[in-house]
C-alpha cells in the first residue's frame, strides 16, 4: 500500500507580499528541499510536482515555494533582487523544522538560489533548467551565477533547452540531460524518451544526489 503523502500550505510575510509554501511532508524526514519557481509558471511545473510527489517517500520534505508576485495573481515577474528579497524573508519558515535545507528552484528560482544559498546557510543548491543565457544569446552567460553558488550543486538541464544546452554549460557544471527535454522538461510525442521516463531521469538524479546529505 502506498503512503500518501501529507501536503499542508503556509503564507508567509515577506516585504513584498505574502509568499506561500506548499508542503509535501515526509513521513520521517531528514532534509528539506526547497524550490522556487520559475518567471513564467508557478509550482504546478511538472518538475517540481515530480519531485514533491516522489521524495517525501525517501525522507525528504518538499517545501514548494510561490513567490509573492504569482500569489497576488500578477503576471510578471519583479527584479531579481526582489526575487531574493523575498526569498530571504521567508527562508526562516524552511529551516523551522530543524532540518538541513537544500535551496533550488527552477529557471528563474534556480537563480534565486544560486544567488543567496550560501549567505542563508543552505546545505546545497539544485538548479533545473538554470538560464545559462537568454535564447539565442549565448553571448550574455550567467554562468557566473551558477558557479558561484559556492555549494554542492546539481543541475538538471533539458537536452533542447534553449536557455542552455547541456554542452554549453562550463565544466565545473555540466548538467544531468535529460532526453528531448525543453526548458519546461517537456519531451516531443515523438521522442524516444516518454515524458514520464523524462521525469523519471529528473526524479532519480535528485534523489541520488541528496542522498550525499
Amino acid at each position: 500500500m502506498t503512503t500518501k503523502i501529507a501536503v499542508t500550505v503556509q503564507d508567509v510575510p515577506t516585504p513584498a507580499g505574502d509568499a506561500r509554501v506548499h508542503w509535501y511532508l515526509a513521513p520521517s524526514a531528514r532534509l528539506v528541499l526547497a524550490l522556487g519557481h520559475g518567471a513564467g509558471g508557478g509550482v504546478e511545473a511538472r518538475d517540481l510536482q515530480a519531485l514533491a510527489a516522489a521524495l517525501p517517500r525517501q525522507d525528504v520534505t518538499v517545501a514548494l515555494v510561490e513567490q509573492p508576485w504569482r500569489v497576488a495573481g500578477k503576471r510578471v515577474a519583479p527584479a531579481p533582487t526582489s526575487l531574493d528579497e523575498a526569498w530571504r524573508a521567508l527562508w526562516p519558515a524552511l529551516t523551522a523544522p530543524g532540518l538541513p535545507v537544500v535551496a533550488g528552484g527552477r529557471s528563474a528560482g534556480a537563480r534565486v538560489a544560486c544567488r543567496t544559498g550560501a549567505e542563508l546557510g543552505a546545505a546545497g543548491v539544485l538548479a533545473l533548467s538554470f538560464p545559462l543565457h537568454p535564447p539565442g544569446k549565448p553571448e550574455k552567460s550567467r554562468a557566473d551565477e551558477l558557479t558561484g553558488a559556492g555549494l554542492p550543486t546539481l543541475v538538471v538541464q533539458g537536452g533542447r533547452d534553449p536557455f542552455g544546452r547541456p554542452e554549453e554549460f562550463p565544466p565545473g557544471a555540466r548538467p544531468v540531460e535529460v532526453p528531448y527535454g525543453d526548458h519546461g522538461f517537456a519531451v516531443p510525442k515523438k521522442a524516444e524518451t516518454t515524458q514520464d521516463e523524462a521525469l523519471a531521469v529528473i526524479t532519480r538524479a535528485v534523489e541520488e544526489w541528496l542522498r550525499s546529505f
